[in-house]
C-alpha cells in the first residue's frame, strides 16, 4: 500500500484533456484492447469537465460481519487512511463490485479528497449523502446514490493494488480519462504511444466531420481509402 504515484506532466494532461474518451477507446482498440471503459461509472452531474489523472486504486470485497463494522473506519486499513495517502492530481478508482445498495464514500470523505487536491473519483458502485457530495465539488463518476454506508454491504481491504472497476482491470499508475461518456483506462505502458496517436486521431476525425457536413458519402471516407487519405494529407500539408 506504499506504491509511489508517478505524476503526470502538465503537457500530458493538456494533451489527454483535448481527446475524448470515445477517441481513446478507438486508439486502444487498434492496439488490441477492447475492455477499457468502466461500466457503471457515469458522471454524477452533467457538464463535468474532461479530467485526467493517474489511477489511485481502492478495493472493497463483500461485507463480512466481523470486519464490516463502523469500528473498522478507525482501522489502519481503512478508507480514511487511504485518502490520507492520495497525492494531489490522482483519480481515485474504487472497486465496489457494482454494489448499488451501500455508498462507498459520502460527503465528509469526498470533502477531504477535494481538500487534498484529488482530481476526481471513479467507481462502479454508488456514493451516499448525494447533496453533500455535490456541495464538495469533487468530480464524481459513479453508478448512483444510496443511503446505507459502505459497511452495510462492503468490506474495505486495501489501496494501491490491482483492482477491477466496472469490469476493467486497473493497476496503480495506469492513467484514467473521464468525461461525459464515462471513464476510460490507458495502461501505463501504453501511455507514450497513445499520446503520439491521440491528437492525430482527433484531428483526422474533425476533418472527416467537415467532409460529412459537405455532403461526402461515408464509403471511402470513414474509414479512409487511399484517395481520401491523399486529400487529408494535402489538407494537413496546406495548414503547415
Amino acid at each position: 500500500m506504499t506504491l509511489a504515484v508517478a505524476p503526470l506532466s502538465p503537457g500530458v494532461v493538456e494533451t489527454l484533456t483535448s481527446v475524448s474518451t470515445a477517441t481513446l477507446t478507438t486508439i486502444l482498440l487498434k492496439k488490441g484492447l477492447r475492455n477499457v471503459w468502466m461500466r457503471g461509472a457515469r458522471p454524477l452531474v452533467p457538464g463535468l469537465p474532461r479530467l485526467v489523472g493517474r489511477a489511485f486504486t481502492l478495493r472493497f470485497v463483500p461485507a463480512r460481519e466481523d470486519l464490516a463494522t463502523p469500528a473498522s473506519w478507525a482501522s489502519p486499513i481503512s478508507t480514511r487512511a487511504a485518502i490520507e495517502a492520495m497525492p494531489e492530481g490522482v483519480i481515485a478508482v474504487i472497486d465496489a463490485m457494482g454494489v448499488a445498495d451501500a455508498g462507498v464514500f459520502g460527503d465528509i470523505l469526498c470533502a477531504r479528497m477535494k481538500k487534498r487536491g484529488v482530481a476526481a473519483m471513479v467507481t462502479d458502485g454508488v456514493i451516499r449523502d448525494e447533496a453533500g457530495v455535490l456541495s464538495t465539488h469533487l468530480p464524481v463518476w459513479c453508478a448512483g446514490a444510496a443511503a446505507p454506508p459502505s459497511v452495510a454491504g462492503l468490506t474495505f481491504v486495501g489501496w494501491q493494488e490491482p483492482i477491477g472497476c466496472g469490469g476493467v482491470a486497473v493497476f496503480p499508475n495506469d492513467v484514467v480519462v473521464a468525461d461525459a461518456d464515462g471513464a476510460v483506462l490507458i495502461p501505463a505502458a501504453l501511455l507514450d504511444e497513445v499520446l503520439k496517436e491521440a491528437p492525430e486521431q482527433e484531428a483526422m476525425e474533425a476533418w472527416i466531420m467537415t467532409e460529412v457536413e459537405r455532403g461526402v458519402a461515408l464509403p471511402g471516407l470513414y474509414p479512409m481509402n487511399a484517395e481520401t487519405r491523399a486529400r487529408y494529407d494535402a489538407f494537413k500539408a496546406g495548414k503547415k
